[in-house]
């Protein structure tokens, strides 16, 4: 009688453990990819994803404790390292390209980098709140640019790669539910968007994909219905796929490409009295 896989113990502090993942070869190649923002919803989702699909992944998080389980489930469902544990925040931009290199060298190379993280901080109708506001500027956009700026220089020079970014519904039009959000997620929609048309030219894909209500702890921040919500499964599934052919930009779930095609050609006069 076989015995069943033992937890892979690791220190995800520091992203060693007792075994390193087995190296890609010629005969046997692996994709190795970092998913920045991996501890919950769509990030450990995808994780899951794409370890099952044979990638080798580093995993960051500012949660120990969930990077520790997820990272545990995945290498004891394989039997082997596909999932090494990262803590870091985001926001501490000082330490993105030490930390970026050392995980290529832990993982013996990169193929695609997917940044995750965000926040979302709803300041309410009536009230403005530039503490949350800076916040999400901080996490959503600039923490994205300190990861995503030196990725790709190394995948231009490299003339190979894929970057992943996820932006949002929300930063397709300015709504007065949450200015500082809208504005994050704009702006991140751009800045991968002239990432693509600087690194497309040099072989490397840039997805933009921008989800709609996913059922996640922070869609608990939305105001208002939640209409259309899917499961974070659901969007893991629909990125993944848009990764295998290397597409641009996705909305997920599909509807919403065809709701924000509406409502970004409602004018602002009309648009400008709306309540969401």
């Amino acid at each position: 009688m076989s015995e069943s896989p033992k937890p892979f113990d690791k220190n995800p502090s520091s992203g060693t453990s007792q075994d390193k993942p087995a190296p890609a070869t010629p005969l046997n190649p692996r994709q190795r990819g970092i998913i920045i923002g991996a501890s919950d919803g769509i990030g450990a989702a995808l994780a899951r994803k794409l370890t099952k699909e044979g990638y080798t992944l580093a995993l960051l998080a500012r949660r120990q404790d969930k990077l520790t389980t997820l990272c545990n489930e995945i290498n004891t469902s394989t039997g082997e390292v596909r999932a090494l544990a990262y803590v870091h925040d985001v926001a501490e931009y000082d330490k993105a390209p030490a930390l970026l290199h050392k995980i290529v060298a832990d993982l013996g190379g990169l193929d695609v980098v997917v940044f995750m993280a965000g926040v979302n901080y709803p300041p309410g109708l009536n009230n403005y709140n530039f503490e949350g506001d800076r916040k999400m500027i901080e996490v959503n956009l600039l923490g994205a640019m300190a990861w995503l700026s030196p990725v790709a220089e190394m995948f231009q020079n490299a003339k190979a790669g894929q970057i992943v970014g996820i932006s949002s519904v929300a930063g397709d039009r300015g709504r007065i539910g949450n200015p500082g959000y809208n504005t994050s997620k704009a702006a991140l929609t751009t800045y991968l968007e002239a990432l693509r048309n600087r690194l497309t030219r040099h072989g490397v894909n840039v997805l933009t994909v921008k989800p709609g209500f996913v059922k996640t702890e922070m869609v608990k921040a939305a105001q208002g219905a939640t209409p259309f919500a899917i499961e974070p499964e659901k969007a893991a599934e629909d990125i993944y796929q848009a990764m295998r052919k290397r597409k641009q930009v996705i909305y997920t779930a599909s509807i919403w490409r065809w709701i924000m095609l509406i409502i970004q050609h409602v004018p602002s006069v009309i648009f400008r009295r709306m309540s969401f």
